[in-house]
C-alpha cells in the first residue's frame, strides 16, 4: 500500500526545500532507498515543470569501493561527477542505511583519500545548487533510537513534514542576534566554553538544506576558543560511535580530547592541520526532536541542544576560514533532564536549560 506521506514529502522537498522552477535540472542522490521514493521526487519535479536525474547507490557497493581506493580511481570520479554537478540547479540527496556501522572497518586512509578527493565536488554542490539532504527511516534507525519500525516512522514524518514556515520569524531573529554577537560564554556539567564570533555570519535554517531542520549555525573565530567542552550526545563518525567526549581549547585549538576510545577519536582529529580547530558553532531547536539517536541530521536539531564542531567551516557562507576533510557535528543537550547548562551572548543570558530566555525568540522553545 502507497504511504501518501511520501507524496507529500516530496512536494514539500521540491516545492519548498529546493524551490524547484520550470526548466531546472535536478539530482535526486538516493542511499539504500524505496523505490516509492524516488518515483514520488520524480513525478513532484515534472509537476513543477523541471527535469528529473537520479543516481541510486547502496552501501555495501559503496564500502568495497572505498576499501582500496586508487587516487586515479577518484580523479576519474570526481571529474565526472563534477561534470554531472555542473549541470544541475538543484540537488536532493536521500540517505538510507540498513546498518549505520557499514563502513566501520574501511580504513582511515582510504576515508580520508575519498573525502579529500570529493571535497570539491560537494563545496560546489553547497555553494552553487539549491540543495537539500534527507535521512530515511529503515529499521536500523528505529533501533538506533530505541523504537519499534512503525512508531519511528511516524517520528520520522511528522518531524520531516513539520511547519517550517511558522519558525522562520523567530528563526530570523536568531539569526541577526547571532550575527551582531562578539562574545560567547557556554556553561553546563563539564563545560566552561569562550570565543568570539565577531564578523562572522550566522545562518538560520528552516526546512530548505536538511530535513529534518531547525537549527541557526555560525562559526568561532579560529583563534578564540578557550575553555573546555564536554559533550552528552553520543555520536558516530566514519562508522565509529563515540561517547563521553570532552575536548580543551587553547588558542582555538584542541589540545586535549578524550572519549570511550581515545584512540580513535584523536586519530580522525589528526587528519589535517584544520581537523583540531572548529568550523561551526549552531543552536538547535526543532521542537519534536527530543532524544539523541547517533543520527547527525536529526541529532544536531533536538531541541534545547548546540553544537560545535571541529573541522571544515561552511565556505563562502559562515566561514572562519578554517579548512579540512573533518566536519564532525558534535552535540550537547542543555534540557534540565540532561543536565542544564546556559548559553551568554555578550554578557546576556540567551538560553537557559535549553530554552531562550528573550521574549522575540520563545517561539523556537520546546
Amino acid at each position: 500500500m502507497h504511504d501518501p506521506r511520501i507524496d507529500q514529502l516530496a512536494t514539500q522537498l521540491v516545492r519548498y526545500s529546493t524551490s524547484v522552477k520550470r526548466g531546472d535540472n535536478v539530482l535526486i542522490d538516493a542511499y539504500d532507498i524505496p523505490e516509492a521514493v524516488p518515483i514520488a521526487l520524480i513525478r513532484a519535479i515534472r509537476k513543477a515543470g523541471a527535469q528529473p536525474f537520479v543516481n541510486l547507490h547502496s552501501a555495501r557497493i559503496g564500502r568495497e569501493l572505498l576499501k582500496g581506493g586508487t587516487e586515479k580511481q577518484y580523479d576519474s570520479l570526481a571529474k565526472y561527477s563534477m561534470h554531472q554537478m555542473k549541470q544541475m540547479d538543484a540537488f536532493i540527496a536521500l540517505r538510507g542505511s540498513h546498518n549505520i556501522t557499514e563502513n566501520a572497518d574501511v580504513p582511515s586512509k582510504d576515508m580520508a583519500l575519498a573525502m579529500k578527493k570529493m571535497r570539491a565536488v560537494q563545496n560546489y554542490r553547497v555553494n552553487k545548487t539549491r540543495w537539500c539532504v534527507l535521512r530515511w527511516p529503515h529499521p536500523a534507525m528505529a533501533q538506533q533510537a530505541g523504537m519499534s519500525t512503525e512508531a519511528f516512522e511516524d517520528f520520522f514524518f511528522e518531524v520531516c513534514l513539520l511547519n517550517y514556515k511558522k519558525l522562520v520569524p523567530a528563526m530570523k531573529r536568531l539569526e541577526s542576534l547571532m550575527s551582531k554577537t562578539n562574545k560567547v560564554h557556554i556553561k553546563g556539567n563539564g563545560t566552561d566554553l569562550k570565543f568570539s564570533m565577531k564578523g562572522l555570519k550566522a545562518i538560520a535554517c528552516g526546512g530548505t538544506h536538511n530535513i529534518p531542520d531547525g537549527e541557526c549555525f555560525s562559526a568561532p573565530v579560529k583563534n578564540s576558543v578557550e575553555g573546555v567542552i564536554s559533550y552528552n550526545a553520543p555520536t558516530i563518525y566514519q562508522g565509529i560511535s563515540f561517547d563521553d567526549i570532552q575536548l580543551t581549547f587553547e588558542k582555538g585549538k584542541i589540545v586535549k580530547a578524550t572519549a570511550n576510545n581515545n584512540k580513535a577519536i584523536n586519530k580522525i582529529l589528526d587528519s589535517d592541520a584544520g581537523a583540531r580547530f572548529i568550523g561551526e558553532f549552531a543552536i538547535g531547536f526543532n521542537p519534536k526532536i527530543k532524544e539523541p539517536m547517533r543520527d547527525i541530521l536529526f541529532d544536531e536539531k533536538i531541541a534545547g541542544s548546540f553544537h560545535f564542531t571541529p573541522g571544515q567551516a561552511y565556505e563562502g557562507i559562515a566561514d572562519n576560514g578554517n579548512r579540512s576533510q573533518v566536519h564532525w557535528d558534535m552535540v550537547c543537550i542543555q534540557r534540565p533532564d540532561y543536565g542544564g547548562g546556559e548559553i551568554w551572548f555578550d554578557n546576556k543570558l540567551i538560553r537557559k536549560s535549553g530554552k531562550f530566555i528573550p521574549k522575540n525568540l520563545t517561539q523556537l522553545n520546546y
